[in-house]
């Protein structure tokens, strides 16, 4: 009798979980409690934060400015980045549950935060002096500074090996001309870490810094994708770098690489943090939304729906809590990384459409947040390496062959 009880508390705390958390695997089992107590906290702050307000900055494609001393408050930015220089000193895990709970509030919001701490803290710890990291990265891990990471270019997307970007030695300084494009908090950036050429055709990161003449950030407008977050462009103009703003740890192409593998796992737990806001959403409508005398959750189709949404969410958590212990021991590889940010994003982008279906005319309204979540993963399933692209590093790691030069 004692063991019948266990075992029906066990299935009603299994349902609970499913209900308030897609967890069907019971995944919680497998983290530590630092790792519950983080998702926790983030998820508070997530509901206290951003979702009373996201669908009207979404509306309004206001970026709230605020939100990034915030999230510098809450450890948002560097997880992983250590304690001494301004981060959280955390595992790989940590971040990824931490970009998870973000992105359930809104795929720019988690952009704001990743762009921070994969694409421009990291590069300074990992390429940077030690004065370099001592100058930055705390003010970019409180929020104090926001920075942004210049790699693509207007005709230079999937081929960031052919940038035109470039910088010449004056003798005392560095001079840098070009242009980049689509770059993740621009507008309001303090920092940019930026790649561009050598004389030599080499590559190399500088670390400019707004207010240097000839270095000016215009906004891109019109958005229908991210609309809460700010983007725009970094545009060079003989602006002249200290030649001790060059990161001098790593060149080539390797190292902004190294950057988006950072970046691109932290997609590959928020793309998941999506999903599971539209599954929740799409399950509550179904319930309430009542058709033919009953609950639409009561129809096959609907309940074919959010079983699929429900298999592709726990198979992706399965991937990314992998993932995230391959990294933790440093085994993963770059197609690993890719594997997970191809698969997840997708998987998320099916769900969101998905639950658009179940919501029907109401899923294309700001009341629910369908219709910004597909929208934000569109540019999410681009950005950081394009769906496609993901898949042919995949081939080359099948094959042998590289299948894009």
């Amino acid at each position: 009798m004692a063991s019948h009880t266990a075992e029906t508390t066990t299935r009603k705390s299994l349902k609970q979980d499913v209900f308030d958390h897609p967890d069907f695997y019971a995944i919680d089992s497998l983290l530590t409690e630092e790792h519950k107590l983080i998702r926790s906290s983030i998820r508070d702050f997530v509901k206290r934060e951003i979702s009373p307000y996201i669908e009207d900055w979404a509306q309004r494609a206001h970026f709230p400015y605020e939100i990034v001393r915030k999230f510098g408050e809450i450890g948002a930015f560097g997880p992983t980045i250590p304690l001494e220089y301004g981060g959280g000193g955390l595992d790989y895990i940590s971040y990824g549950l931490i970009m998870q709970e973000i992105e359930r509030g809104d795929s720019g919001m988690r952009s704001t935060a990743s762009v921070q701490g994969s694409l421009v803290m990291y590069p300074i710890y990992k390429f940077g002096s030690e004065e370099q990291r001592k100058k930055y990265l705390p003010k970019l891990g409180s929020g104090e500074w926001l920075g942004c990471f210049g790699l693509t270019e207007p005709d230079h997307g999937s081929n960031p090996s052919g940038m035109v970007t470039n910088f010449k030695d004056m003798g005392d300084h560095y001079l840098l001309n070009g242009a980049k494009m689509w770059i993740s908090n621009s507008p309001r950036a303090d920092v940019a870490v930026v790649w561009a050429k050598d004389e030599a055709g080499r590559i190399h990161g500088l670390i400019v810094e707004r207010g240097m003449p000839g270095f000016t950030t215009p906004e891109t407008h019109g958005k229908w994708s991210l609309r809460a977050s700010a983007t725009g462009e970094l545009v060079f103009d003989n602006v002249k770098v200290p030649k001790e703003n060059l990161l001098p740890g790593k060149n080539g192409l390797g190292a902004p690489m190294m950057c988006l593998d950072s970046a691109r796992y932290g997609i590959a737990w928020g793309a998941i943090g999506a999903a599971m806001d539209c599954y929740d959403s799409a399950r509550r409508y179904a319930l309430e939304r009542i058709q033919f005398g009953k609950p639409i959750a009561s129809f096959q189709l609907v309940q074919k729906k959010l079983a699929e949404m429900l298999t592709e969410i726990t198979k992706a958590q399965l991937l990314n809590w992998r993932l995230g212990t391959l990294l933790n021991e440093g085994k993963a590889t770059t197609a690993q990384i890719s594997l997970a940010k191809r698969n997840n994003v997708q998987v998320a982008l099916e769900i969101a459409r998905e639950a658009r279906q179940i919501h029907g005319g109401m899923g294309i309204t700001g009341e629910y947040p369908i219709m910004r979540h597909m929208a934000n993963l569109e540019s999410v399933i681009t950005y950081e390496g394009t769906h496609d692209i993901h898949l042919l590093i995949l081939g080359k790691e099948i094959t042998g062959i590289q299948a894009f030069v």
